[in-house]
């Protein structure tokens, strides 16, 4: 009988542990991408793409945009039709780097 109230205050405390442990994960997932800008690179693309993620995005959402060859609206990179072939690299205090905020649609052009 001990062992089985053992292993039931075993799961039980695993349980709660687990629930206060990932909103500390989510907070510092936010975190990190609040904390500064993502930058990208691809050879066809001229110097270092910066970007700011937007509210609710990460620097992995903008780097899934960037290589999708579907996505559209959204002006990351100078608003580049570049698609595939990025990476994320580390962001250096160059004035070779385009920045951009993340997020916005592309206004339509005539």
């Amino acid at each position: 009988m001990k062992s089985r109230s053992l292993v039931l205050t075993a799961c039980a405390l695993v349980i709660v542990l687990g629930a206060l442990c990932a909103p500390l994960s989510a907070e510092e997932d936010t975190a990190v991408s609040a904390a500064g800008p993502c930058c990208f690179e691809n050879p066809r693309y001229s110097g270092t793409c910066q970007v700011t993620p937007g509210e609710d995005e990460t620097c992995g959402d903008v780097l899934s945009y960037l290589n999708n060859p579907n996505s559209v609206g959204k002006d990351y990179c100078g608003n580049t039709t570049i698609r595939g072939g990025w990476t994320q690299v580390a962001c250096e205090d160059d004035a070779s780097m385009s920045v951009c905020t993340g997020g916005g649609e592309s206004s339509d052009r005539d």
